[in-house]
């Protein structure tokens, strides 16, 4: 599986998991919602269960996703500053969609 995530999500993850994170959790990338071809997506802290992938990121993140959630595979996670700071997941290879 795959996922990339974009230098702000890097340092906005990295403090979630320096300030709020227990032991053994890591950062969680799930599906909210699924419909069609595409996906609404979240991020939470979380332990690693049997069916998850362990994705190491090219911004030294780790993150978890579910071998089983094929909308997962590819994911794209960025952290916007502006117009209002928020995080945009995406999954270029799944279709796109805007609400």
């Amino acid at each position: 599986m795959k996922c990339k995530i974009n230098r702000n999500a890097a340092k906005v993850l990295q403090k979630m998991l320096d300030n709020e994170a227990k032991e053994g959790e890591m950062i969680r990338v799930y599906v909210t919602h699924q419909h069609g071809d595409h996906a609404h997506y979240d991020i939470s802290l979380d332990t690693p269960t049997e069916h998850d992938e362990i994705v190491s990121t090219d911004k030294g993140i780790d993150v978890l996703l579910d071998k089983r959630e094929e909308f997962l595979d590819g994911v794209w996670v960025q952290y916007f500053y502006v117009p209002r700071e928020e995080f945009v997941i995406t999954n270029p290879s799944k279709g796109s969609h805007t609400h």
